[in-house]
């Protein structure tokens, strides 16, 4: 050990045991001035003892003298790797962010540790590394805010499982940014670019297709598909309502077709006796309610539950039953719990007596129409 190593870590223990804020704040400054100068030179042993001048050093300065330690050990191949763990972890992210965005002493498992438990501003410093494992980007995608998920979207070096694919695709169905930067990514599967394309907007559509021409053909292609695939399930759901409307015409006589009815026909999974209870209350034929539960966004559900007065648990049993066997996720129960609470009543009734006129060949102001079964922006 050199006798410049011996004095600094005799200064060390004076400060520790003596020194104020400043002069422990001073001893970090010229511990790390000498192991930044001689980085990359150094033995394992000599890197061990760094790391425990380090890690005792930060216990006992201010955050600011922290964050300076990072920015300086974040870049450094060999920086000593317990104390980047101490600083990856500390609460504040100016301490933390550095090193989670750039430090090569991170394994895997401390940034799956720090994802699933520290904050927000840790997550978006941990999308921004130069690579991110399937591991990773999963926590990400599941835990992560808005900016969070665009971050690790638009990072080339991070790598998604197709859960986190699917994960992606769901949350970016409100996102029009969100949705064409996954659109956009070469390693999309081609069944998550599908689901992402029907659930996008014509803008996000013409934005993915002007942003990759190669890819026109096939966004062309993927739409025509979404839209025969839509058609062929609404074909197959069609059938004789006769009984079913006889059942609910028999409730409604007896002033029984209420919430609890249609909660009732939607858990069985009597689709033709949840279409006609529907067509029934909002007054619509049959043909646009069973057009409205085939389709692969809750919106239109939402909209007729609103319409007819219906509660959050029967328009919850009503996605179920639209879902068939797919599994309906809590995030998407809780983004459709979020709208049914903002979608007023009268707006609801109004989508739909635009429908119902439609329905009856009426005509409406074209600058007053509604799109399809969809919230009025």
């Amino acid at each position: 050990m050199s006798t410049q190593q011996h004095t600094i870590l005799g200064e060390l223990e004076q400060a520790l045991s003596q020194g104020t804020s400043e002069q422990k704040a001073q001893t970090l400054r010229g511990v790390t001035d000498l192991f930044v100068l001689g980085s990359g030179h150094y033995s394992a042993e000599q890197i061990a003892l760094f790391d425990d001048v380090f890690s005792r050093l930060v216990t006992e300065i201010e955050s600011s003298a922290r964050a300076v330690l990072s920015r300086r050990l974040a870049a450094l191949a060999a920086a000593p790797p317990n104390v980047i763990r101490t600083l990856a972890f500390d609460d504040e992210i100016e301490v933390a962010g550095p090193v989670l965005s750039y430090s090569e002493k991170l394994d895997e498992a401390a940034l799956i540790d720090n994802a699933r438990t520290k904050s927000q501003q840790h997550l978006l410093a941990i999308s921004r590394r130069r690579s991110l494992g399937e591991n990773v980007t999963e926590i990400l995608v599941e835990r992560g805010n808005r900016e969070v998920l665009q971050s690790a979207a638009e990072n080339p070096g991070a790598r998604f499982s197709d859960t986190a694919f699917g994960t992606l695709v769901i949350r970016a169905e409100d996102d029009e940014r969100l949705a064409a930067c996954v659109g956009l990514r070469p390693d999309i599967p081609r069944h998550h670019f599908m689901k992402l394309l029907s659930k996008a907007s014509q803008a996000v559509r013409a934005k993915l297709e002007a942003a990759n021409p190669q890819r026109s053909g096939d966004i062309r292609h993927a739409v025509a598909e979404i839209a025969s695939r839509i058609q062929a399930k609404a074909g197959a759901h069609t059938r004789d309502y006769a009984a079913a409307m006889a059942t609910v015409g028999a409730l409604a006589d007896a002033n029984q077709l209420d919430a609890h009815a249609v909660e009732g026909f939607a858990k069985s999974r009597l689709f033709e006796e949840t279409t006609a209870a529907l067509s029934v209350l909002c007054d619509l034929p049959t043909v646009v309610i069973e057009r409205a539960l085939v389709q692969d966004h809750s919106e239109p559900i939402l909209i007729l539950a609103k319409a007819a007065g219906l509660p959050w648990s029967t328009a919850k049993a009503m996605l179920r039953l639209a879902a068939g066997e797919r599994q309906v996720s809590a995030h998407e129960f809780e983004r459709g719990l979020t709208s049914f609470n903002k979608l007023s009543p009268s707006t609801a009734k109004y989508v739909v007596r635009f429908q119902r006129a439609k329905a009856q060949g009426g005509h409406a102001d074209a600058d007053d129409e509604p799109a399809e079964l969809k919230i009025p922006a």
